[in-house]
């Protein structure tokens, strides 16, 4: 079968305790947007962060994410959660059918403060950055050892991914106070 056409299940995948990612279009099958499902397990926060030249689009598919895309009145840079921006706009709670659509240069994060995974499919243009992104930082989490901030943060940055606030997981993490639900 061709590799155009991938059935459930199917396409490489690249599995860590923060993530599980299957690859499901990328640039070396002809595509300028790479596009993965992705697992997030619950604890796993992303922090804020920007892309300068990458633009990306989340759906949800199962479960629930809090979700941040925009630029705060204040950036902090330990917690995201608290941010609001000029016009009011605060992290929500985003559930199965929700997406969020980042263009480059805007803050953005997600976390999974449930005690379930989230199911979700993630587009990036452009083609491959992410893809190498994965693969690396998949590498990172495989080894066994605690991951070392610092080269998280080295290899984020040669990805365009500007970090505001630290990437966290923490599996036994459920939310203390939740956002507001957004339907």
């Amino acid at each position: 079968m061709s590799d155009l056409i991938v059935l459930p299940g199917e396409g490489r995948k690249l599995v860590t305790k923060a993530q599980e990612v299957t690859f499901k279009a990328t640039g070396a099958q002809g595509s300028s947007v790479s596009i993965f499902e992705v697992v997030v397990p619950p604890g796993f926060d992303t922090g804020a962060h920007f892309h300068e030249n990458s633009q990306e689009f989340f759906f949800i598919l199962e479960g629930e994410l809090e979700l941040l895309a925009f630029e705060p009145t204040e950036r902090t840079e330990d917690d995201w959660l608290g941010w609001e921006s000029a016009d009011g706009d605060r992290v929500i709670r985003a559930g199965e059918g929700s997406s969020m659509f980042v263009p480059p240069n805007t803050p953005h994060a997600f976390r999974n403060a449930t005690d379930k995974p989230v199911r979700m499919l993630f587009q990036c243009f452009p083609s491959p950055e992410h893809e190498h992104y994965f693969e690396e930082i998949a590498e990172l989490w495989s080894t066994g050892r605690p991951v070392d901030a610092d080269a998280v943060e080295r290899m984020r940055s040669r990805y365009d991914v500007k970090q505001i606030t630290p990437m966290r997981f923490e599996p036994s993490a459920v939310a203390d106070a939740a956002p507001a639900t957004d339907s």
